[in-house]
């Protein structure tokens, strides 16, 4: 008998992507960094894959490295690197790699000597984000840096790209002015005599709405595990977790109990608590006190009292709720509230929801059979 878990839907992933790949004359690069947002990185990859990704992404080497371990041979970029990398184990491991400094396109250089293989490499574009990427002043230096070490057989420059600013607020100007600087950036980059055969820059609010920002390859990432990046439009997308648990304990409480830690909710009657075996500890968040929505007994209840490290408590009133019923704290919008719901009232976005649900002691239980293997 299970406490708690999250269930994760693979065929909705491998449906996900198959209709972003259906969108698109590019290629697809499922990005499944932070564990898969949450999901698990190499069950969502194998399902992204299933539903015609040709390609992975990873923010860290490490990420790159644990995909190559589990036997995925698939392209797979990596891109967030600070010095002093073991970038060499990459290179080896036909990892893509970014650069968007002159430094780091002489440590692919370094690496690539020392693996013994060319390393393949993606020069990262600053067009208005100001993260990582080589701004527009920068770039001809980046550019003739790794012109030299192309033509010196260290690296191959595979791809060029950027990332947006504004792409899920529909029509923002930002995005037209980032993608001008991006096609300049690519003119610049042909006059050092550097053809990507992958230009890219949309990542999942651009796949789905922004079909001219496309180019040779598109980087969904939220859209994969079916939320959407662009509040109010589902865009036929389907959730692919679910968070919920079993309750623990139900009591029956006088009117003007207080309720958790520094009594921040009272009853306003005699009244029915139920337990339920979740907190800040299992991906929570305490700023969901006194507001996080819970369906529970058919009911959409809200989270009374703080979040605890370990759980959480619920006001039912009079209804007939028993220790062993599911409490669902988000999932598709069938099943009761959602992701977004659960951004909504703590103030942050739906990414960050799904991610946060990573406890060990949660497992995460999958469904379907997209990328299962035997």
């Amino acid at each position: 008998m299970w406490q708690a878990e999250v269930r994760i839907d693979l065929d909705a992933i491998r449906d996900n992507v198959a209709l972003m790949r259906a969108g698109t004359s590019a290629e697809v690069m499922a990005v499944v960094k932070g564990d898969g947002y949450g999901h698990g990185m190499l069950p969502s990859a194998r399902a992204a894959l299933a539903g015609g990704a040709t390609w992975l992404g990873v923010a860290t080497l490490d990420e790159g490295l644990a995909l190559r371990r589990a036997g995925l041979d698939v392209p797979v970029l990596a891109w967030l690197h600070s010095p002093g990398l073991a970038l060499h184990e990459g290179v080896a491991a036909g990892l893509d790699l970014s650069a968007s400094s002159v430094q780091l396109v002489e440590e692919l250089v370094t690496a690539a000597r020392r693996a013994e293989r060319t390393a393949r490499v993606h020069l990262k574009l600053d067009t208005g984000l100001a993260r990582a990427g080589a701004t527009p002043a920068e770039w001809p230096a980046v550019l003739e840096a790794a012109a030299k070490a192309q033509a010196d057989g260290d690296i191959e420059v595979v791809g060029v790209w950027s990332h947006f600013v504004y792409a899920d607020v529909l029509g923002h100007e930002t995005t037209d002015r980032q993608l001008a600087a991006f096609a300049d950036g690519l003119a610049v980059a042909e006059r050092f005599g550097i053809s990507p055969r992958y230009r890219h820059i949309a990542n999942s609010a651009a796949t789905l709405t922004r079909p001219d920002a496309h180019y040779d390859l598109v980087r969904p990432g939220i859209a994969v595990y079916g939320l959407s990046p662009i509040e109010g439009e589902t865009f036929g997308l389907r959730p692919a977790m679910t968070a919920r648990a079993r309750v623990a304990q139900t009591k029956r409480v006088p009117a003007g109990q207080g309720v958790s830690y520094g009594h921040t909710y009272f009853t306003e009657r005699e009244t029915t608590l139920a337990l339920v075996p979740l907190g800040y500890a299992d991906g929570v968040p305490r700023a969901a006190s006194n507001a996080g929505p819970v369906q529970l007994a058919g009911k959409r209840r809200t989270i009374a009292g703080r979040v605890c490290m370990d759980q959480i408590v619920l006001d039912v009133g009079d209804d007939q709720v028993s220790a062993g019923d599911v409490a669902t704290l988000f999932g598709p919008s069938d099943q009761g509230p959602t992701a977004d719901d659960w951004a909504e009232v703590v103030g942050t976005i739906n990414y960050e929801i799904v991610t946060r649900f990573g406890s060990p002691r949660v497992p995460r239980i999958y469904d379907g059979t997209a990328g299962v293997t035997s």
